[in-house]
């Protein structure tokens, strides 16, 4: 038995590794619950980690770029929507998928830093809207292709097969929980 392990007997998983902590956790459920199935963990608790770990390696190309994850959606939604890079608050909430109250903290410091600014509506004198400065639009550049390079880098670990596969199963997931 393994000291550190809870007094759970050393395992081995299908492929011969050393069972990870999910399963280890599942095993130790199974022992004390047979009665129940703590498969789903399975599946949560490695989501849970993956994505705790994912967002940490994202979030060291935003900083390297002196940028926080909700500043940099900020600055490419703005980028995507294409020239003259500029949408309404109530666009641009929706885009980054953010209440209005936290859209105008974000706004506000990337307004502070010079990388957007906010002006009157050409169509609506009333409204506003909020567009990329030449700065806001070169840093987002920049910031861009080092994430995505980040990405490529962290789905290295799969098979394209597989990635395309995962991707298909997150689709199909958070489509039928009612998420787009």
């Amino acid at each position: 038995m393994s000291s550190t392990e809870g007094n759970i007997p050393d395992m081995v998983d299908d492929d011969g590794t050393a069972p990870d902590r999910v399963a280890r956790i599942q095993q130790e459920w199974r022992r004390e619950r047979p009665d129940l199935d703590p498969s789903p963990q399975g599946v949560f608790g490695r989501l849970a980690r993956l994505h705790g770990h994912l967002s940490e390696q994202l979030a060291i190309v935003f900083r390297a770029h002196g940028l926080t994850e909700g500043e940099f959606d900020v600055l490419a939604a703005l980028r995507r929507a294409g020239d003259p890079f500029e949408r309404t608050p109530s666009e641009l909430a929706a885009s980054v998928m953010i209440s209005s109250g936290g859209l105008t903290k974000r706004v506000d410091r990337l307004e502070a830093a010079g990388l957007v600014a906010r002006r009157p509506h050409e169509g609506d004198g009333r409204s506003r809207v909020v567009a990329l400065t030449a700065a806001g639009r070169d840093l987002v550049d920049r910031a861009f292709e080092a994430h995505l390079a980040n990405e490529h880098r962290l789905l290295a670990a799969l098979e394209e097969g597989d990635r395309h596969a995962l991707e298909g199963i997150l689709t199909r997931w958070l489509r039928a929980s009612g998420e787009e």
